[in-house]
């Protein structure tokens, strides 16, 4: 399948350092679309198949691409999404397209252009033996863009040999992968935890591997599970947000299946919280497989910090990334740019040498990347986020260190918050932001969906949240308004959207941005009417 794609990739006049776009869905011909464009030395472009066509339209430029690779349709959730109809609306601005691969993903046609062409139909035609184009190691292997804090998206750079053998070692070691395991990595193709860990890691160490195109409820909470039990996986990673999702529903759905395969489970996305990571370990894995709780980015190309590499019984402390991986040299920073040498501290996070994996750019804009990643930090990588290192010397991510809230002086990571309020058992799970506050700077607000069926309500709970917030952190750490909301609002990979929340909380719907990315953009009005009736007048 790869083959006969670069073939017809060449046919079609894609040389050695065009970059592809490539919108379609987590399926096979994806994944040999990926890898067409790396065998001819294409670099490849995947958008997650969930952005607007007005977000499309803005990598495809961005990449220069003149090809773009999509499917008619996805599927997901039982609901269909008209991948080529927002392909169709995107390419309207993006003259420098000038063809259209197709793949069917479902039997239903859709219109053809003469920009279009049949994928498979087109691919039968061509010899099943491709050449592989001979590359330099740090030749570009794919771009993919990551939203920036502010501006437009970055379109990270990523070469060939460093980053592929990043992916391989830290799939092997992290997850304690043995040859004949089948591995089962969730995220979509179109982030980076996808190409590292459902691709590449994998492929490139001669694994099985799992695409998952679902969600873990459909067609019921019990999906992730009997996919272990059907495809016997061995190495389960997934999202914290998932897993918080599946907790709320209980434990049937994980007993119904035989999960004897399993050996490690893994957790990606954003720090887990102590009930989750104790649920995931107890519940998921019997108590038998270690949970490594993992730290990495778009920009880092592969795991950092994590529970292992190490020996097989070595600590593992919940809710904690603990350790660096071979060659990663982490250090903290105070405000100041000094570096904390002491433990039981924390700081911002920055990496002191290069590692194989890191991006080596953002296209077309080198200087943004030396901005954004080296110059607050001069001769250490910054990575944005802040971290604690223990007594013992192990990391733990405390969130983004613009999700850091000053409560009259008081620096406090809004994930620490949401860590002790997830662990009222009426809690499925929360987002915390901070906002403008006359008197102490920044107030806390925090948007809490509760589990099925919980009796308590109202302001009892509220009360209970703050008191435990209090007992937990400090009096200062309690959150001045506690909305329960149904839902969060999250990005079609579980990711919650605290950017979109703070504007809720700022009354700026106007300054909210393309909410098309969203799981469900329904979710925000709710928040809105929900916002108002809690406080009426501005904050």
């Amino acid at each position: 399948m790869t083959c006969r794609l670069g073939n017809l990739l060449r046919r079609r006049g894609v040389k050695k350092g065009d970059c592809v776009t490539i919108y379609m869905p987590p399926c096979p011909l994806a994944v040999a679309a990926m890898m067409a464009c790396a065998r001819i030395g294409a670099p490849h472009n995947v958008v997650f198949a969930g952005f607007s066509a007005e977000a499309l339209a803005e990598r495809i430029r961005d990449a220069q691409s003149s090809t773009v690779i999509t499917a008619n349709q996805g599927v997901r959730g039982g609901k269909v999404t008209e991948l080529k109809k927002t392909v169709d609306a995107a390419v309207q601005s993006c003259p420098a397209v000038d063809q259209v691969f197709v793949a069917m993903r479902t039997e239903n046609p859709v219109a053809m252009t003469a920009r279009d062409v049949a994928m498979e139909e087109e691919m039968l035609k061509e010899d099943c033996v491709c050449e592989p184009a001979a590359m330099d190691s740090e030749d570009v292997l794919f771009l993919l863009y990551t939203s920036g804090s502010t501006g437009t998206p970055k379109g990270l750079v990523h070469t060939q040999a460093g980053y592929l053998l990043y992916a391989a070692l830290t799939h092997k070691y992290v997850f304690s992968y043995r040859d004949g395991d089948v591995f089962g990595c969730v995220a979509d193709i179109g982030w980076i935890t996808g190409h590292s860990y459902s691709v590449y890691g994998p492929l490139a160490n001669g694994g099985t591997t799992v695409l998952f195109e679902s969600t873990p409820v459909y067609p019921d909470p019990g999906r992730y599970w009997e996919m272990v039990q059907r495809l016997k996986i061995n190495q389960f990673y997934g999202a914290p947000t998932a897993i918080r999702l599946l907790l709320k529903y209980g434990d049937q759905w994980v007993h119904k299946y035989d999960r004897s395969s399993l050996r490690t489970l893994g957790s990606v996305g954003e720090p887990i919280n102590t009930e989750a990571w104790e649920w995931y370990h107890r519940v998921v894995g019997e108590g038998r497989c270690p949970v490594v709780d993992t730290w990495w980015q778009t920009e880092t190309g592969g795991i950092c910090i994590a529970p292992k590499p190490s020996e097989p019984d070595a600590e593992i402390v919940p809710g904690m990334a603990m350790r660096p991986f071979f060659g990663i040299k982490p250090v903290l920073m105070d405000p100041e740019g000094k570096v904390l040498t002491s433990n039981d501290t924390s700081g911002a996070l920055c990496i002191a040498q290069p590692w194989p994996g890191m991006a080596r750019t953002i296209h077309n804009d080198h200087a943004r990347f030396i901005e954004t990643y080296c110059q607050p930090h001069p001769g250490y990588f910054f990575t944005g986020d802040g971290a604690y290192r223990s007594e013992e010397g192990y990391y733990q991510i405390t969130g983004r260190l613009d999700d850091v809230i000053n409560v009259s002086g008081h620096r406090i990571g809004t994930a620490e918050i949401e860590d002790v309020v997830n662990q009222s058992s009426s809690v499925a799970e929360s987002a915390v932001i901070g906002y403008s506050h006359d008197i102490k700077g920044q107030g806390i607000y925090a948007f809490v969906v509760l589990k099925k069926d919980d009796e308590v309500q109202g302001e009892d709970l509220c009360q209970q949240l703050r008191n435990m917030v209090s007992k937990k952190i400090a009096k200062y750490a309690c959150p001045d308004f506690i909305q329960i909301v149904q839902r969060l609002p999250k990005t079609r990979s579980g990711k919650i959207m605290r950017r979109v929340l703070r504007k809720v909380v700022e009354r700026d719907v106007d300054g909210m941005g393309d909410l098309s990315t969203l799981e469900d953009p329904t979710a925000v009005e709710e928040i809105i009417r929900g916002h108002l009736e809690l406080c009426g007048k501005p904050l």
